[in-house]
């Protein structure tokens, strides 16, 4: 890392050939007068005031993370590492990435401590930034400026952003900070400045570092590649009795945010690799609530996946206030919008990513750029239906009436069995379809029947009414008519009536877990929810006011949702959801088996990495389908 020598009295590159073109910028010195200071800051506290933080779409948690941070507690450097715990706190951080110069030094911090993740690291000499691990050293390109064109082979990404090379091309920045090193009158200006205005202060000589964007958008075109932002944090350009750079606005200046499930190393590390990262500048505005997602029939692909593009894939950003934001294709421009989102229908392959500006006394200032989404054309093999025919064991009944009804809907009051031949007294599985309580039918499902019959368990697949012709509750009436039809008949065809699981995916995971919540729907064939032996609901839906198939308004959809019906006592549940889930439905998944654990309802938690919410359920014929074993684990043959 240049020395602080070497930051105030040289400027390698200039303020033109690193900031964007396009942008209206104003110089240092006028963003340091103090009607603009006082402007910017009103603007940050509008911007506070007024920003709407959204429920999560998708399953991951958003970590605030500082990233090449120096703290060595060694005489060349000012920063201690309490210091650092002590900003990290202040400023909101949970995550700090250490870069020692030639470490980690044995005596790093590694682990938590006090609520804050460290994780060691360093800073080595050929412009790399490397966090080791055993046979995992995750390495990031560094200082760009200084080795443009340094290969990015063995990497798995570079900083898009560095707060110190930032400070360098701004000439009038290095120059004030020169000046006032020497210069009394020029430190007490500064000082005042940065007492009432410490986060303008520190902001007033940056912008985005075009030709690391460049460099990376190069590289995206290649494979994936990560950006991060480098706070770069020494806190030693010291003026007086005052700190320029103190780690607290240094931290709040521009953070790395880290999208993983939980906030573990290996989690974080994963995310990192992976590219699961944006970088915000929090100085002028809190990002949390910041959403870029792509969304199709197969489900919802967040910051870093890999989607297909299929039809209808659509890419959504959204803010928590309204920005100026960019979607970048493959380093050009596709789409921009004013406002509080923006969606693009994507029709070509390639990396994604966006960027977003926020308008603050008269010029835009960078603010928020996220790491990419990568959409490709699926390939012949992307999801494998099962083979045709059943299985030798297996025996299949076709079109059993469960019910009666209007003439209509003769065909929805069926069910078909799937049977294991020549066994008796089997547990039995009632599975539900899904397709938004509007599509489907159990037609569609004999590669499922056939999976589980051949393992020994009788699956009675029945179909149902759909809206908007039959509005509810005709669906759970007939869910639990066929469920009826199987607890009072199933004896018949060998199966054990004390041993009836209930299964259902997406819509049908509704239907099976408001059957089991909520005694009215079995109390109409005198029968109770205790006849049920336990339920498996696969990416289901919890709390139904989002939908608009349960009436007009969330009051009158609350009445079907299964979370309103929660109580000690209910069947041991399975309840799942995937990586690409769609959105809204993993957060509903944590609620829910939180909301059971809570009632001291058994309650297994699943969760399915690599899987759409359409390939969760097509793959569960296959032999080793996680989604698949974990329902043979809660019905036991």
């Amino acid at each position: 890392m240049p020395s602080l020598r070497y930051l105030l009295l040289t400027a390698v590159l200039t303020a033109t050939t690193l900031f964007s073109a396009d942008l209206k910028q104003r110089t240092a010195t006028e963003r340091l007068g103090d009607s603009h200071l006082a402007a910017v800051h009103e603007a940050r506290m509008k911007w506070s005031r007024d920003r709407v933080v959204l429920p999560p779409l998708g399953l991951y948690n958003d970590y605030r993370a500082v990233m090449h941070v120096h703290a060595e507690d060694a005489p060349h450097t000012l920063g201690k590492r309490d210091q650092v715990l002590a900003a990290a706190k202040e400023s909101g951080v949970q995550i700090v990435l250490w870069t020692d110069h030639r470490g980690p030094k044995e005596d790093t911090w590694h682990g938590m401590r006090d609520g804050v993740l460290f994780i060691p690291g360093s800073e080595d000499g050929d412009n790399k930034l490397r966090f080791p691990a055993p046979g995992d050293d995750l390495l990031f390109l560094s200082h760009l400026e200084e080795i443009p064109d340094k290969s990015s082979d063995g990497f798995a990404g570079m900083e898009i952003y560095n707060r110190h090379a930032d400070a360098k091309a701004n000439e009038e920045m290095t120059a004030l900070v020169k000046k006032a090193a020497g210069d009394t009158h020029t430190l007490k200006v500064l000082s005042d400045k940065m007492k009432q205005y410490p986060d303008e202060v520190f902001a007033a000589g940056t912008g985005p570092l075009e030709i690391y964007l460049k460099r990376w958008d190069t590289e995206l075109q290649k494979k994936p590649f990560a950006g991060i932002a480098a706070n770069d944090a020494h806190q030693n350009i010291v003026l007086g009795k005052f700190t320029l750079d103190p780690y607290a606005v240094a931290f709040r200046n521009v953070s790395t945010h880290i999208l993983a499930q939980d906030m573990t190393e290996p989690s974080i590390r994963r995310s990192l690799r992976e590219g699961r990262v944006y970088v915000s500048h929090d100085w002028l505005c809190e990002p949390g609530g910041f959403t870029f997602a792509a969304i199709n029939n197969l489900g919802l692909f967040e910051i870093g996946d890999h989607a297909h593009l299929v039809n209808n894939t659509r890419l959504v950003a959204r803010f928590p206030v309204a920005a100026h934001a960019k979607l970048i294709h493959d380093g050009k421009v596709v789409a921009e919008n004013n406002g509080k989102d923006l969606t693009f229908k994507a029709t070509e392959e390639g990396a994604y990513r966006v960027e977003a500006y926020l308008e603050a006394d008269g010029e835009e200032r960078p603010w928020i750029f996220s790491n990419a989404i990568y959409l490709a054309k699926p390939p012949a093999s992307a999801m494998q239906l099962p083979p045709p025919g059943l299985a030798p064991g297996v025996e299949l009944v076709r079109d059993i009436p469960y019910t009666e009804g209007a003439p209509a809907d003769e065909n929805k009051h069926k069910l078909d069995l799937y049977l294991p031949k020549g066994k008796t007294n089997f547990p039995v599985m009632v599975f539900i379809h899904g397709g938004s309580w509007r599509s489907g039918d159990r037609s569609m499902y004999t590669g499922l029947g056939n999976r589980f019959a051949k393992d020994g368990i009788g699956v009675v697949i029945p179909s149902y009414r759909l809206s908007p012709k039959d509005k509810p509750p005709a669906q759970i009436e007939d869910t639990a008519a066929a469920f009826a039809w199987v607890a009072k008949h199933i004896a018949e065809r060998g199966g054990d009536p004390k041993r009836i699981y209930i299964v259902g995916h997406s819509a049908g995971g509704h239907l099976v877990s408001e059957l089991a919540l909520d005694p009215k729907w079995l109390a109409k064939h005198e029968l109770k929810p205790s006849a049920i032996a336990g339920v498996a609901s696969l990416s289901g839906v919890y709390d139904v006011t989002v939908s608009d198939v349960f009436g007009p308004d969330a009051p009158s959809r609350k009445v079907y949702s299964p979370m309103e019906y929660v109580v000690r006592g209910a069947p041991k549940f399975v309840v799942t959801y995937c990586q690409n889930d769609y959105p809204g439905l993993a957060g509903q998944a944590k609620a829910f088996h939180a909301a059971l654990r809570k009632a001291f309802v058994e309650s297994t938690l699943v969760y399915v990495p690599n899987e759409s919410h359409i390939s969760e359920i097509v793959n569960v014929w296959k032999e080793d389908d996680l989604t698949a074993r974990a329902v043979l684990r809660l019905i036991s043959p």
